[in-house]
């Protein structure tokens, strides 16, 4: 019977997803929103936070013309560590997350992370949790280069 202690009263799609994490990657062409969007359907989520982290045409003042990111051998197990500590501190029902390497120009997608989970307030958290846990615990190095000539590598971590 519905409702007594030996049976709660709990919807399947309560339940907690077996492996949330869809999709990690890091790739050397170019990221598809549809495809993370689609990694991180799931039909029991309320509210789904997708971040897309674009090359923009200037850093601290200098125009950028192109940039390239490179990454250690570590960086998708890295990438799955930090996925895991989100899943562990939100109700997430699916993640994915991709980062791109090589070079890119202004206007192509770096990154693009997306999670689903009951309710839109946990979503938003959780999307940017995992966004900022990656820019600063992934080993993805950028490399910018300017339009006066000049050049500067930044850490991602």
């Amino acid at each position: 019977m519905a409702g007594t202690p030996s049976t709660p009263n709990t919807h399947p799609g309560e339940q907690a997803a077996q492996d949330p994490i869809r999709l990690l990657a890091v790739r050397d062409t170019p990221l598809s929103l549809d495809e993370v969007f689609r990694a991180v359907g799931e039909d029991a989520a309320g509210g789904t936070a997708l971040f897309v982290g674009t090359v923009r045409n200037h850093d601290g003042g200098a125009d950028v013309d192109t940039l390239g990111y490179s990454c250690h051998p570590t960086a998708e197990a890295e990438m799955r560590r930090v996925a895991e500590k989100v899943v562990a501190n939100h109700p997430v029902r699916a993640l994915a997350a991709v980062h791109r390497v090589g070079d890119l120009a202004v206007g192509d997608l770096a990154v693009v992370v997306a999670v689903s989970c009951p309710h839109r307030a946990e979503a938003f958290d959780a999307c940017r949790m995992l966004i900022d846990d990656l820019k600063h615990e992934v080993p993805i190095w950028k490399h910018q280069k300017f339009s006066d000539g000049t050049e500067e590598w930044v850490g991602a971590c």
